[in-house]
């Protein structure tokens, strides 16, 4: 992949900012020495090493206190101890060492739900499926078991071994593979097709530093499969790398477009970043998806493309995380993400929220669901002081996240009192398992969505052995609440069996026929994007 120019600047820009602020720091504080609360501090912990009643591990005591000192700072300023840094950073890097399968926790066994194509399990015959029952010649069944203890005893050292039993169906006895874990990469792309006559959908789950890679070739592959314009959805994306989001808008932008711009601390150190013109995409016509969990680098994205009037926002109002953080290792192996600048969109809002008080922030999300913000527009609140025009001219709001240019309700359609005991008890997973294991020799010739429809029963025959199943484990059938959920319960079931059998991407090219935020992305773009020439925002019926 040939890297733009871009992506050398923007995270040098960065660095620098941060290297600089350390350094100086640092010089200032030798210069001037410890303050009188800091040898106050340094004054206690020998107190307390030497003098109180029981022996005391002084180390244990300033681990476990780091959180809390961070804490007084901002929500996103962390601290991670050395045991738990690899585990973060794996899902950001690109890459982890294990087997290479994706896995649910049914029935306190550990099922087989993909295996990754080339991935070390799949060498040694692993199949979609299999319960894992031992590992390393040790029982690995019963209620103890659950997503973290699978991946404590699947991940390990790169070329490490791990042997795994297997129950398969159809097999007289136990199944034993030795696999030797490799590295498996963890990628940001759930789905990638076309979706509608000359326009691409693009999932993208997290901003790591495998992101652009992805999704450049996500977009270009689209593109050879007829693909003008995009649906680009960011719901649910909590953020990651800055300059992979710099970077993924400069593909939509023209030379000297406004992406996004930093500053320190005291309002100091402001660097502005601007697209390059360097990008494919700059014709196409876009819609960007977000809500509630969308944040950081999903919000630099998204508004990027609002302000400069570049592609539709679409869906409810993000989460609102303007803050930047730096990563520094720390003697022992831990590390510190510490928040070292604020960024601001284009037309020069902050959208990070209000954090004043610590559990007014942590309850947000939900007291915006409490207050219908969720279900209509008229519920939310926008600070109309903090009032910033795009490029075109239109109203954008700063202080707490993007407003989108059309907002579309959660979807509620079909959610009554027994599909949420349906929803609830995890039965329309455990149908769609059943119902894959004992028909995947037949469901397995499917080589996508289409092919596997093919081979399914009947919507009607479906849902009539759906509700069976759900009145054998503890959910009695009512049909007049089964036929209100008729769609939802059919979708979600036919979504769920093309995960197990296609796996993630089958899942969402189903699920999203009956989305309506995605409907109205489709809808958008077939309009030209005509919205843009409307005020922010606009409630969809």
């Amino acid at each position: 992949m040939n890297y733009k120019k871009i992506y050398i600047w923007v995270p040098l820009i960065v660095a620098v900012t941060f290297i600089a602020g350390v350094v100086a720091g640092g010089f200032m504080s030798r210069v001037k020495g410890r303050s009188e609360t800091e040898q106050k501090l340094a004054h206690i912990l020998d107190i307390i090493r030497n003098d109180y009643v029981d022996e005391v591990n002084v180390d244990s005591l300033i681990e476990a206190t780091i959180p809390n000192l961070l804490a007084g700072l901002d929500p996103h300023s962390v601290y991670i101890p050395a045991a738990d840094l690899q585990a973060v950073n794996e899902d950001l890097d690109g890459s982890f060492s294990g087997v290479g399968i994706s896995f649910n926790v049914e029935n306190d066994t550990v099922v087989v739900i993909e295996v990754i194509s080339g991935g070390p399990a799949e060498k040694v015959g692993v199949m979609a499926g299999d319960r894992i029952v031992s590992i390393d010649g040790r029982p690995f069944t019963g209620a103890h078991i659950d997503a973290d203890s699978v991946r404590a005893n699947l991940r390990g050292a790169l070329g490490s071994k791990v042997t795994v039993g297997l129950r398969r169906a159809g097999a007289a006895k136990e199944l034993t593979r030795e696999i030797v874990r490799g590295d498996i990469p963890v990628t940001s792309i759930d789905a990638s097709y076309i979706i509608a006559d000359g326009m691409g959908y693009v999932k993208v789950n997290k901003f790591g530093r495998q992101t652009y890679n992805e999704f450049f070739q996500s977009l270009m592959q689209l593109k050879r499969d007829g693909a003008k314009d995009f649906v680009i959805d960011l719901r649910g994306n909590s953020g990651g790398y800055m300059d992979v989001a710099v970077m993924m808008a400069n593909e939509f932008l023209s030379s000297g477009s406004m992406i996004v711009y930093t500053r320190g601390r005291d309002g100091k150190n402001v660097e502005y970043i601007t697209a390059d013109g360097t990008g494919t995409f700059q014709d196409a016509d876009i819609t960007v998806l977000i809500d509630e969990f969308s944040a950081s680098s999903s919000e630099i994205f998204a508004g990027a493309m609002q302000d400069n009037d570049r592609g539709v926002i679409i869906g409810r109002r993000s989460f609102g995380k303007g803050l930047i953080q730096t990563q520094m290792s720390l003697p022992d192996s831990s590390a510190l993400r510490l928040t070292i600048a604020r960024y601001y969109t284009p037309s020069g809002r902050s959208i990070q929220k209000d954090y004043s008080d610590a559990t007014s922030y942590n309850n947000d999300l939900f007291e915006r669901f409490e207050h219908g913000e969720a279900l209509s527009v008229d519920s939310i609140k926008l600070n109309k002081s903090l009032i910033f025009k795009t490029v075109g001219g239109r109203d954008v709001y700063g202080g707490g996240g993007i407003m989108p240019d059309i907002f579309v309700p959660n979807d509620t359609a079909g959610v009554n009192n027994y599909y949420r005991k349906v929803f609830n008890a995890g039965l329309l997973n455990r149908f769609a398992f059943k119902f894959c294991d004992e028909n995947r020799a037949t469901l397995t010739k499917a080589k996508n969505v289409t092919e596997l429809m093919k081979l399914m029963p009947s919507d009607w025959q479906l849902i009539n052995r759906f509700a069976d199943f759900a009145a054998k484990n503890g959910v009695p059938s009512q049909w007049s609440y089964i036929n209100q959920s008729y769609t939802r319960i059919v979708t979600q079931l036919k979504a769920l069996i093309a995960r197990d059998i296609l796996g993630i991407p089958g899942y969402y090219e189903i699920s999203n026929t009956t989305d309506p935020t995605v409907d109205r992305a489709v809808v958008t773009i077939q309009n030209g994007c005509e919205v843009l020439s409307v005020p922010t925002p606009v409630a969809e019926e």
